[in-house]
């Protein structure tokens, strides 16, 4: 009796560290993003250098003043990081709609699927992502005036 408990035991404990393993591989995944106006992105692009990263959505009403937030922030940070936004789970012709005739300053990807959002953790919006070398030095709301945050994680 002893070895057949034993026995499962191992079997159970094997399947665990697969899913495990299958879990944190899923996690590491490259995500591929289209682009609107511009050419699609996978996020691993973000790993050199500074990134400043605006996740948005035309139907969040938090994010109706998008383009009069992002347009001088891609100014200000453009020379001392790449600033790009990011649309949370919108089909293309929604977005073109939302810009049609404004400008972010920006190039925006689209999160079609939230996959995204949810490596990242960005829960609300509109967020901001700063990544920097490879790591994520902040992810949470995008702050009314984010230049100091930004100038404090950008040093």
């Amino acid at each position: 009796m002893p070895a057949i408990v034993a026995r499962r035991s191992a079997l159970i404990l094997g399947l665990l560290a697969s899913l495990l393993c299958c879990g944190l591989a899923a996690a590491a995944q490259e995500i591929r993003m289209a682009g609107v106006g511009c050419e699609g992105m996978s996020d691993a692009a973000l790993g050199q250098g500074a990134a400043i990263v605006v996740v948005w959505a035309s139907w969040s009403p938090r994010s109706r003043d998008i383009v009069e937030r992002v347009r001088p922030l891609a100014g200000r940070w453009s020379p001392r990081a790449r600033v790009l936004t990011v649309d949370f789970e919108e089909e293309r012709p929604a977005v073109e709609a939302f810009l049609a005739g404004r400008s972010l300053g920006a190039p925006t990807y689209l999160d079609s699927d939230g996959a995204f959002s949810k490596k990242y953790a960005i829960a609300t919006l509109p967020g901001l992502l700063v990544i920097k070398d490879g790591k994520t030095v902040y992810h949470g709301k995008l702050p009314d005036d984010p230049d100091q945050l930004l100038a404090d994680l950008l040093r």
